[in-house]
């Protein structure tokens, strides 16, 4: 493991389930640690259930950022969302997952399994690896989102 990358959680229900294995393969093949939380199969899985295992996990600091996806993404986003600590930020395309950490030092990503091709996806998540936050002026308005 190299330590200077991130480490990372992923996690989906089963309509992110084949996008998910398609990421967490790229990721481990880039170096990555990655603690996967499920779904393990296209069996039916409920989205919250994941998304509360893994936004739980993110926010105690157990890992360093999140991934997760289900269909449309809403669920796995606003699920996270509810945790405290969470900055989960449902993306489509590189530049709003750049935006997403540059301006709201997002430490969840949610993808939508259903609406988004693999190679997309996968752009989406090295915007959001590489990207770092600005600070400045974008750290007073988090706090106050948090506040």
């Amino acid at each position: 493991m190299n330590t200077n990358k991130p480490t990372l959680a992923i996690g989906s229900d089963h309509a992110g389930f084949e996008l998910k294995a398609t990421v967490l393969e790229y990721l481990l093949n880039k170096g990555f640690s990655v603690h996967d939380f499920g779904a393990f199969s296209l069996d039916r899985v409920d989205y919250p259930d994941v998304a509360k295992e893994l936004s739980t996990a993110v926010a105690k600091g157990q890992f360093d950022l999140g991934i997760l996806i289900c269909g449309s993404g809403q669920g796995v986003n606003i699920t996270a969302n509810k945790t405290k600590g969470i900055r989960s930020a449902l993306v489509w395309n590189a530049e709003i997952a750049a935006l997403s950490r540059a301006h709201n030092n997002a430490n969840v990503l949610a993808l939508p399994g259903r609406f988004i091709e693999a190679e997309e996806a996968i752009r989406c998540i090295e915007a959001f690896l590489s990207t770092p936050f600005e600070g400045g002026r974008h750290a007073d308005r988090i706090a106050k989102m948090e506040g």
